[in-house]
């Protein structure tokens, strides 16, 4: 629980919900003794997280919802839904030109976006993510570019003010970018706070922003929005998607490509 700070609005609601996926369920009063707010901040923080559909609000707390993604290790994110993964990396990679400079996100999707460079002659990657520039860094016809960060050792990314101002800096043909969860009526968003103001920045130096993840991650929030739909140019995806949200996404210009 350490990515938050208790002292802030923010972070004491972000602890709140990770309180809430380690137990199921929390208490006003226990949560006001903890954090050392009134009881009244303690319900208007359930209220506001209820608002946004992360937990449901009962006598005297609040229970859990399996809406709410929460922030997990590197390691255990690439074992859920490996091969659906592997497909979506390799369909997205097919969308990368020749002469391209492209930026990859931190994730495990992404990463496997980064396993399909090596038949390029002439590319430039720009990515945050330490697992991803390690092996690009051994082909010599990529060029890669890694901005400065704080690094995140769950996600082995470069995170903070230092990358977001690094990122200002650059201008790339398309962005492939990750998410934890996605609601095509609120947006695609992550639990960390940082990774999420790095990934606007991301969204707004890129000519064409491409969104991959697994059908898993539909109809899930996180904490911190990233972007809207319409933000997005084209989503990869697998056939695990569902008819409704495949026609909400198209309604909003966004270009599906779903995996065999």
């Amino acid at each position: 629980m350490n990515d938050f700070d208790p002292n802030t609005t923010v972070g004491r609601r972000g602890l709140i919900l990770k309180l809430l996926d380690e137990k199921g369920q929390v208490n006003v009063h226990e949560l006001s003794e903890q954090f050392n707010v009134s009881e009244v901040t303690i319900r208007n923080d359930l209220t506001q997280l209820e608002h946004k559909n992360l937990l449901i609000r009962a006598r005297g707390g609040a229970i859990k919802t399996d809406k709410v993604t929460l922030d997990m290790k590197l390691s255990d994110k690439k074992v859920k839904n490996a091969k659906e993964k592997e497909a979506i990396g390799k369909r997205a990679a097919r969308l990368i030109e020749e002469g391209d400079t492209i930026v990859l996100d931190s994730g495990t999707t992404t990463k496997e976006v980064s396993t399909h460079l090596s038949k390029f002659k002439n590319l430039t990657v720009i990515t945050n993510a330490l697992n991803i520039a390690g092996p690009l860094a051994e082909l010599e016809q990529i060029n890669v570019i890694m901005p400065g960060g704080v690094m995140r050792k769950k996600s082995l990314s470069l995170v903070g003010s230092i990358a977001q101002n690094s990122f200002k800096n650059f201008f790339c043909d398309k962005l492939f970018i990750g998410a934890d969860g996605i609601d095509v009526n609120l947006g695609f968003s992550t639990p960390h706070l940082e990774e999420a103001a790095l990934n606007r920045t991301m969204l707004k130096m890129a000519k064409k922003v491409i969104l991959v993840m697994d059908s898993s991650k539909f109809k899930k929030r996180s904490l911190a929005v990233i972007g809207q739909i319409n933000d997005v140019d084209i989503l990869v995806t697998d056939k695990g998607i569902t008819e409704e949200d495949k026609e909400k996404l198209l309604n909003a210009g966004v270009e599906v490509i779903i995996t065999e």
